[in-house]
């Protein structure tokens, strides 16, 4: 659980690559993060050094990002830090950052985005899915001025004493 968790806010620099793989779906992109600073010389607010990360994202998220991500956008990525080094024969060691992404979004600071939620796929549409059998509370006793309590009915009875809590609209 000893993990490195980070929150990076920068550009998409690459475009997004999608790929179905046998554990699922993955995408992965790169995105720049540029330092701003205040530089007291010149009274104004300059870049300093960009880094770049290659975010990796899986499952609904790596299909969710590829449909929604374009280069250029301001977008912010929460995952795990990972730092690789390779060795290359005749070259120097190449080292990388990557963020294993949890979250990817649109950064609403710079920019306006619409959400669309996505399907659930039915995994298995033969499956039970009604509602199970809840026991219900015994019904409360009416108010001492015999007045409905408000969100209940009375029952259809007749019997103004017994009250139902009312169906509640889903929408």
């Amino acid at each position: 659980m000893n993990e490195t968790m980070v929150c990076v806010v920068g550009n998409v620099a690459t475009r997004p690559v999608y790929r179905e793989t046998v554990s699922g779906p993955s995408a992965r992109f790169r995105i720049a993060v540029t330092a701003r600073y205040w530089d007291r010389e010149k009274n104004s607010w300059a870049d300093g050094h960009t880094n770049f990360f290659t975010v990796w994202a899986n499952r609904q998220l790596a299909t969710n990002a590829a449909a929604s991500l374009s280069v250029g956008e301001p977008v912010i990525v929460q995952g795990r830090l990972k730092v690789r080094t390779e060795t290359r024969e005749g070259q120097p060691d190449w080292k990388s950052a990557d963020i294993d992404a949890v979250s990817v979004g649109h950064d609403l600071a710079r920019g306006t985005t619409a959400f669309r939620r996505t399907p659930r796929p039915e995994s298995n549409p033969a499956a039970d899915r009604s509602e199970p059998a809840w026991e219900t509370d015994p019904a409360p006793s009416p108010p001492v001025d015999g007045t409905a309590a408000e969100g209940a009915t009375a029952a259809d009875d007749g019997d103004a004493t017994q009250l139902r809590p009312e169906a509640a609209m889903v929408t």
